[in-house]
């Protein structure tokens, strides 16, 4: 196969056009990369081989899914300026454009005014969101459910928030009644909605939740890293749609364009309904806040230099393909899920697998069928492993027993866990190689 190599054609044509904006310097010799340095790049180019092919429709394993070309291309252009978006006199028109493709993800929530900016991706935004949290219910506890991701742990330890978790149901979504007991148990004062799971893409019952915030007045924190985008799409079961309807009542919210919003590792986003909470970043410096009375991204994040290329990535993705219903953009994210449907419905009628629950997203777990849940657990690996080495790449994820239905498929349960086969069919493309890949992970048994 080959690699995408016209935009950089067009690349050229751009940095012709950056070059000229400034003409009015007196030259000064750009440093050149020597024969020395084409060496070390040819190296970087040999050492890159030894990867999976994230970027082909074969890998359909992790969310890994390869940035768009326009954001590929508008990111190395940016480089050559290497913009800081801390503060506008480090990176001008990047700090305009982070605003500005923010504000596009703002909306996308139905928010009009906000408070937000690009972070280094979902960690360090939801560690904002929790911060942020901790701030305005200090000393209370941050409750999420067993299948969020492992970071709401982690943050809370970091910042001294004792963490709550809460039981999933047979969907892996959050136990509604479990969240209800620990609420009649401890003092908690952040509930995170995950808005698609990482292992398997379930969304939690955003309606119910906000409906026990009235009752409890805890904040609710929607962690969208995964899923945010999906609000875009036609074709949600009618509960999961449901619930993206009803992100703009939440607190924050924590999105990540370098997932489904076709943009380079790192890019993540973190989103304030209430723009006050820029009082708890306050903070002085002597030397950075000097030149301009508007407001600086750097006064609003927790992190100082933040790369200005990410968010010219961004926004010339989203100026390309806008975040509407409908739109390309749209039907690309829609594609994924028809893949994700058809893979299930496959599973679902073959002997030889346990489907696990019908996805909500674009993520497939299911099992392979054998005696007990332990030996089910050794042939996934096997057929992990097969697959591999014909050319499919696929993912293990370690999941409750109860997510199958092994009593039905005659399979005894001997564990608490089971270790599944998991695919993320997050590429557009997916739905064309969907014969493909069946075929091979057939013949990978």
């Amino acid at each position: 196969m080959s690699l995408e190599r016209q935009s950089l054609d067009t690349l050229r044509e751009a940095l012709d056009r950056l070059e000229h904006g400034f003409d009015a310097l007196p030259e000064a010799p750009p440093m050149p990369l020597d024969a020395a340095g084409r060496d070390v790049l040819l190296e970087v180019a040999e050492r890159m081989r030894d990867n999976f092919p994230y970027f082909h429709p074969l890998y359909a394993g992790q969310m890994l899914k390869p940035p768009h070309p326009v954001a590929r291309a508008a990111h190395a252009l940016a480089a050559w300026v290497n913009p800081n978006n801390h503060a506008l006199d480090g990176g001008r028109a990047s700090s305009r454009m982070e605003k500005e493709a923010v504000a596009e993800i703002a909306r996308m929530f139905g928010w009009q005014e906000h408070l937000g900016h690009l972070a280094s991706g979902g960690t360090m935004a939801n560690l904002e969101a929790l911060w942020v949290a901790g701030k305005l219910k200090p000393g209370m506890r941050v409750a999420a459910s067993r299948q969020a991701h492992y970071t709401h742990q982690r943050i809370g330890a970091v910042l001294g928030l004792e963490f709550v978790a809460v039981e999933c149901d047979a969907r892996g979504r959050m136990d509604l009644a479990d969240l209800e007991r620990k609420l009649a148990m401890v003092n908690i004062g952040t509930v995170v909605a995950t808005m698609g799971t990482t292992a398997t893409g379930s969304v939690d019952p955003l309606p119910e939740i906000l409906a026990l915030r009235e009752k409890h007045g805890f904040r609710v924190h929607a962690d969208a890293a995964y899923g945010g985008y999906f609000g875009l799409v036609d074709n949600l079961r009618a509960e999961t749609a449901t619930s993206f309807s009803r992100m703009g009542e939440v607190d924050s919210i924590v999105i990540d364009p370098h997932k489904h919003g076709l943009q380079p590792y790192g890019c993540g986003c973190v989103l304030f309904r209430d723009p006050g909470v820029g009082r708890l970043y306050k903070h002085d410096s002597p030397y950075t806040y000097f030149s301009s009375s508007e407001l600086h991204l750097g006064e609003i994040s927790l992190e100082c230099s933040r790369p200005g290329a990410s968010a010219v990535a961004l926004w010339a993705t989203q100026r390309l393909l806008p975040l509407q219903r409908g739109g390309e953009f749209a039907r690309g994210l829609a594609r994924g899920r028809e893949a994700a449907l058809a893979l299930h419905e496959k599973i679902s009628a073959d002997p030889r697998f346990v489907a696990g629950f019908a996805p909500e997203l674009d993520i497939v777990t299911w099992a392979v069928r054998a005696e007990t849940t332990t030996a089910s657990s050794q042939r996934a690996r096997a057929v992990f492993e097969e697959a591999g080495r014909r050319g499919l790449h696929l993912a293990l994820a370690e999941l409750p027993a109860t997510f199958f239905a092994f009593a039905r498929a005659g399979v005894k349960v001997d564990s608490a866990t089971v270790t599944c086969l998991r695919s993320v069919l997050m590429k557009p493309e997916h739905a064309e190689w969907l014969d493909r890949i069946w075929d091979l992970l057939g013949r990978s048994l």
